[in-house]
């Protein structure tokens, strides 16, 4: 099972949203203003989310 984190130190939530928009698993959503994660389990890791993330604040672990 995938394992998403999202370093919300980093993350710019409703400014960017670039994850949201990429990740076709929807598990990256955008909730309010924020980035929230959704079903990880289904999570592909296929790594787009965190190619487009300008501030690297999302970690995939198999």
């Amino acid at each position: 099972m995938a394992n998403v984190k999202i370093d919300f130190g980093k993350c710019d939530g409703i400014d960017c949203g670039e994850c949201a928009d990429v990740c076709s698993m929807e598990i990256l959503k955008l909730e309010g203003n924020k980035i929230v994660i959704v079903n990880p389990g289904e999570c592909s890791l296929c790594e787009t989310c965190t190619d487009v993330c300008p501030n690297g604040a999302i970690e995939l672990e198999d």
